[in-house]
């Protein structure tokens, strides 16, 4: 099984506040296996395992098991993972959750039950939920712990004056520092739950209760270079341009369907179909071309990391991006993204 990794932000920002906190960094990179270079850049993929070999050598040195928790609740998302820009760019809440699920992995890799999102929101008879499915052994807790205190982190920051959280359900036992939970949490925690789930005001999930809007790219602007190329490509009649026109403004979104492209370009499939093949070129080579071109645009103006590029051409995993950009280029994203540099 390959080893799971994750977004070195997390890991650089939490070592900053642990040292902080009277952590010595020279031994927390010591025991995490990690070095200066695998923190300088959020982008870095670093191992799962060293992350936890950090957080448990900061909690050693300082005395608080209730650090990563501390962090949590204190940090910014946006500030460690482009994913914290993506679903703050979310319409509502139900948005932001599945484009959480969906670029879960450009923060860290997870072992999920077969077919289920990490996160969900329920609806029971008692209330909102949102239920984490991430299945960990009960003393595997701080980051179930971590997700609840990340959301409503985000939730007071983005919204000080309104409700969020009400009471939250897990299956650990009481950890060390149970007895702040009332000061962190601020809501009636159920320890030896039968699930993982935070309860939420049920106003959340309202069709009247929308974020300020966002735009479809998820750092509020359409990049000059892309910009450019749709003038350009809106100047070409050929049916690859007319199509490419229709793409480019969705490609974060990821899979795009020719029967919706056909649609909005007001044929028929296969008409479009047919018209492709008489200009010698597949739907797929096109949408994969756009994504090459851009993914080199991107990079080589040097204004948005490899995470946000991933994330602008629609791969919702960092290493789904690599290997399309190794097959374009020979190299990988960083190492395209340093040569431009």
């Amino acid at each position: 099984m390959a080893e799971q990794t994750m977004a070195a932000g997390f890991a650089a920002a939490f070592a900053e506040y642990a040292c902080d906190k009277g952590a010595n960094r020279t031994t927390l990179l010591a025991e995490s296996g990690l070095t200066e270079d695998d923190l300088s850049d959020q982008d870095n993929r670093i191992p799962v395992g060293a992350y936890q070999a950090l957080i448990g050598t900061a909690i050693q040195q300082t005395g608080d098991t209730a650090l990563l928790l501390r962090h949590t609740l204190e940090s910014r998302l946006e500030t460690m993972s482009v994913v914290g820009q993506i679903v703050h760019s979310s319409a509502s809440l139900a948005h932001s959750i599945d484009r959480l699920n969906r670029y879960l992995h450009l923060m860290a890799d997870v072992n999920l039950p077969a077919g289920a999102p990490r996160f969900e929101l329920q609806h029971t008879q008692d209330g909102l939920w949102i239920v984490d499915h991430l299945i960990v052994p009960p003393d595997q807790y701080l980051g179930i712990e971590a997700s609840f205190a990340r959301f409503i982190s985000e939730f007071r920051r983005s919204f000080p004056d309104a409700t969020f959280e009400i009471g939250l359900e897990v299956t650990y036992p009481p950890p060390p520092h149970v007895d702040q939970y009332p000061e962190l949490f601020r809501v009636p925690v159920q320890f030896h739950a039968n699930r993982n789930a935070l309860r939420i005001d049920p106003v959340w999930d309202s069709p009247e209760t929308l974020f300020e809007p966002g735009n479809a790219y998820a750092f509020g602007v359409f990049t000059r270079h892309a910009d450019a190329m749709l003038k350009e490509l809106q100047a070409d009649t050929s049916i690859r341009a007319q199509i490419e026109t229709q793409i480019l403004p969705k490609l974060h979104e990821g899979t795009i369907s020719m029967d919706r492209v056909a649609k909005d370009t007001g044929m028929s499939r296969q008409t479009l179909y047919r018209r492709l093949k008489d200009e010698g070129i597949t739907f797929a080579e096109i949408h994969d071309d756009l994504r090459r071109r851009m993914a080199i645009e991107y990079l080589d103006a040097q204004k948005v990391t490899v995470n946000e590029t991933a994330y602008l051409l629609g791969f919702s995993e960092a290493s789904s991006f690599v290997r399309a950009f190794k097959r374009w280029t020979g190299l990988s994203p960083t190492a395209y993204f340093n040569q431009a540099a």
